[in-house]
């Protein structure tokens, strides 16, 4: 065990070595506050996890959009490189061609987090599973357990709340290997061309469908045998992330106007006809030899998945790498729960940080480490625990959880509070007469007008979080 006492400050104890517990334990040691990160892989696995390293990345390896002018993810990706995230950090380092979005190649993210993690002096990686709340004597502790939350801590939890938790379904899309695909049939494009971080706008593979193809495609998902729920699973979908077999079940155009949308596409075998259905694979390693299927989750048997996937077009072929699952995400009630700066109401000291606080997303999950991190840190040094403003995506994604859901007045005894991505919905209205008809521009309205106001929007967010973190306002604009 590595010695973290090179420091006056007492450590903190953070569980969980997930992306939030990783991000978490990096911002309290780069205050100068040493860190006790205990994580039970390597002790005790999971049902979704395959390696021991921390941040594993277990569904899709994709950080979604990087656009930090008009996207409200590209805006928190920013605003964590500002200040000084170590996940984006290493995300930079090891991404992936992929459009207009930033992916990861999973395995090289991951070393690189356990890696600088496990040299940084004041940091001490415990491999052992906590299975009660922290010891009193840790008097300052977060809990990052994540989705998979082991059950003896997950009970100890609810019996100090009092509430009971929500749980939804969290994805593994599967994985194709990329010389299994028929590429006489399908072709390399990113939707409208889009050019992202690493990428040249021909990032995903595309798999068209015709409709006579697209309606038997469907009938096979909704015939298809699913793996039936054990008991413990017997909770709510979350509508972010439905089971491609379910989405089907709602209805035969859902799926065309959903994950497998044909617009914006054009097959480069035949330029002249549209696509009625587009399904896209998305590269998931460095290498270029694997591809995960876009939006592809289900709870189909392994059999089924293989059958019916190799419907699609250019997959008739398709040999899986890692085909599809579903796993119980377990998340508390924060706006009840928590106080502004995450601390659990009825226990002073105790922080909670990403998935299990009702954020949804790998970015997202980091973020809220972040901000525990750095809350937890300036408690230890007795300094002001300073939230990031509300105009900024960091603070807009605190106020959700901490309180910004709507209530369900009509039930009031149904929770209300759901897990949620970032996105400009969270973010406060920008000043009246803020958007302004730019000059010579006669018609300015519908998606123009929502284009500018999410450049302001982000333009705003960049710099009050700049401001925040006490950063030039160039850095916010290069991040």
């Amino acid at each position: 065990m590595k010695n973290s006492s090179s420091s006056s400050h007492s450590p903190i104890h953070v569980i969980g070595g997930g992306l939030a517990g990783s991000e978490a334990a990096w911002q309290i040691a780069s205050a100068g506050v040493p860190v006790i990160l205990h994580e039970m892989r390597g002790v005790r696995g999971t049902d979704a996890h395959k390696t021991d390293s921390l941040a594993e990345l277990v569904c899709s390896n994709s950080f979604r959009s990087d656009d930090a002018t008009s996207n409200a993810v590209g805006v928190i990706h920013a605003e964590m490189r500002m200040a000084g995230s170590l996940i984006m950090a290493c995300a930079d380092k090891h991404q992936v061609p992929a459009g207009g979005a930033l992916a990861v190649d999973r395995d090289g993210f991951s070393d690189a987090v356990t890696q600088t993690i496990e040299a940084n002096p004041l940091i001490t990686v415990v491999r052992e599973e906590i299975s009660g709340l922290p010891p009193k004597e840790w008097d300052l502790a977060v809990i990052a357990t994540g989705p998979l939350t082991a059950p003896g801590l997950a009970a100890a939890i609810q019996a100090e709340t009092g509430a009971d938790s929500l749980a939804f379904f969290d994805a593994i899309a599967p994985i194709v290997y990329r010389e299994s695909i028929n590429m006489d049939v399908c072709w390399y494009q990113s939707r409208y061309d889009k050019v992202g971080p690493g990428g040249t706008g021909k990032d995903y593979i595309n798999c068209p469908m015709d409709e006579a193809q697209y309606n038997a495609f469907v009938d096979a998902l909704i015939a298809g045998d699913t793996v039936g729920f054990k008991e413990w699973e017997g909770t709510p979908y979350f509508d972010g992330c439905l089971p491609i077999e379910v989405m089907a079940e709602r209805g035969r155009e859902t799926l065309r106007h959903g994950p497998m949308k044909p617009m914006g596409l054009t097959n480069a075998h035949n330029p002249t006809v549209k696509a009625y259905a587009v399904v896209q694979l998305r590269q998931d390693n460095a290498l270029g030899t694997l591809y995960n299927m876009v939006g592809f989750q289900t709870k189909l048997k392994y059999g089924a998945q293989a059958e019916i996937f190799r419907l699609i077009p250019g997959l008739e072929n398709a040999e899986f790498a890692r085909l599809g699952g579903l796993h119980r995400n377990t998340y508390i009630n924060s706006p009840t729960l928590l106080d502004r700066s995450l601390t659990l109401k009825s226990r002073p000291g105790l922080r909670f940080a990403g998935q299990i606080t009702g954020c949804e997303g790998y970015v997202e999950s980091a973020s809220v480490g972040l901000m525990v991190g750095r809350f937890a840190a300036a408690e230890r040094k007795g300094e002001p625990v300073l939230l990031p403003p509300d105009t900024t995506a960091l603070g807009s994604l605190l106020n959700h959880i901490t309180g910004g859901h709507i209530v369900n007045d009509e039930e009031p005894g149904k929770r209300s509070f759901q897990p949620m991505n970032i996105n400009f919905g969270l973010f406060p209205e920008l000043e009246p007469g803020s958007i302004q008809r730019p000059e010579g521009v006669k018609r300015f309205r519908g998606k123009d007008k929502t284009i500018m106001k999410r450049q302001l929007i982000a333009k705003r967010a960049l710099k009050d979080c700049a401001e925040w973190l006490g950063v030039a306002p160039a850095m916010a604009e290069s991040a």
